[in-house]
């Protein structure tokens, strides 16, 4: 099976072999590049590898309608780990944007150089550093995503198809990540009535494609995919996706730091406008949406503020809103693999997969 044990450990493998490369090529310029290097290499170190695990079944979804697909091919195998150096860029530039402390249980990276910089007794000073240091670490990861996706592709029967949906999944999700920073000062412009549209329209693009979707279309496209495959996955991977990410909301807020790795609350004090947020607004009276508006976005929500916000939320219905929506968004795309023109056992898979992907705890 795609999702197997057996083939994330061979991702995981094929990540090592990369790593270890990144850092023999960095150790001939020294200490300090090398230390650059093997904070990128712990960057990409741990995770549920979903990207990956939905790169392996969209091949194999292909694979099956043309007889048993047994071992996976280093095509795959490369373009699901590049998958996930890409998902470790993207989280080391969010946590600098979002001014996050904690990572996986672990300092983000920004705060890991900060610390390193003070540690070290340089001069300057180390918040500065700490930040500027994970910009070039995520440009690093960007750039190492493109070299093993390459190294893959280089002898890849259906290289062209599979790059160009590479290419388009950078570009979804950095102008994703822009409408997402974009919304926390755009609100107080944009009719209320919007609100929930635009926040959509962020998970889908900062999330839901890069997540999901684009990875089981890269992995189709590895497989020589038709039209019809193809469709069929993204009518499956999209809502599936935005299902993922309406779950991350979920947990942004309400869910459990010694589960998740983050604060409770933590999307609560970055300010983060998701669906969630619209649906409170959407229902709560005048007064209290100035207060929850004056609220989010503050770094210093102490506990008992969050608490009253989580309460705020869940009273005004919208996150039995959004559990609805989650659930409507997996029943679509549960009705697109009926009768799709995939293999049974990756349809299986897939609807393993989407269970695991919008039924978390972190």
């Amino acid at each position: 099976m795609s999702g197997s044990p057996d083939a994330i450990e061979a991702v995981s493998q094929r990540l090592e072999r990369f790593i270890g490369d990144q850092l023999d090529a960095a150790s001939a310029l020294g200490a300090d590049a090398l230390a650059f290097a093997a904070a990128g290499a712990d960057a990409v170190r741990g995770g549920k590898r979903l990207r990956a695990r939905f790169c392996l079944t969209g091949w194999r979804a292909i694979a099956e309608r043309r007889g048993p697909a047994h071992a996976l091919p280093d095509d795959v195998l490369s373009a699901a780990a590049a998958l996930e150096v890409f998902h470790a860029a993207a989280l080391v530039h969010d946590d600098i944007i979002d001014n996050s402390d904690t990572r996986r249980g672990r300092p983000a990276a920004h705060r890991a150089f900060e610390s390193g910089h003070r540690a070290q007794g340089w001069a300057g000073e180390a918040e500065p550093y700490g930040r500027a240091a994970a910009v070039l670490l995520g440009d690093l990861l960007v750039a190492w995503s493109d070299d093993l996706l390459e190294q893959g592709l280089a002898a890849a029967a259906h290289a062209g198809a599979a790059r160009a949906e590479y290419a388009r999944m950078r570009r979804d999700v950095t102008i994703g990540q822009y409408l997402d920073i974009a919304e926390e000062a755009a609100f107080v412009t944009a009719p209320d009535d919007e609100h929930a549209e635009r926040a959509l329209r962020v998970a889908s693009y900062k999330s839901a494609r890069y997540s999901v979707q684009q990875p089981l279309l890269i992995g189709a496209a590895l497989a020589g995919a038709d039209a019809a495959q193809l469709d069929a996955l993204s009518r499956f991977g999209h809502p599936i996706g935005i299902a993922f990410q309406l779950r991350d909301d979920v947990l942004g807020v309400f869910g459990d730091e010694q589960v998740t790795g983050k604060p409770a609350g933590d999307d609560l004090r970055e300010g983060k406008r998701t669906l969630l947020i619209a649906y409170a607004r959407e229902a709560l009276p005048s007064g209290t949406r100035r207060v929850v508006d004056e609220l989010l976005g503050d770094p210093l929500l102490d506990g008992e503020q969050i608490a009253s916000l989580q309460r705020t939320i869940v009273d005004s219905g919208a996150l039995e809103r959004v559990e609805e929506v989650i659930r409507r968004q997996t029943a679509e795309a549960d009705a697109a693999l009926r009768g799709a023109p995939l293999g049974n056992a990756a349809v299986g898979e897939l609807r393993d997969l989407a269970r695991a992907a919008t039924a978390r705890t972190s």
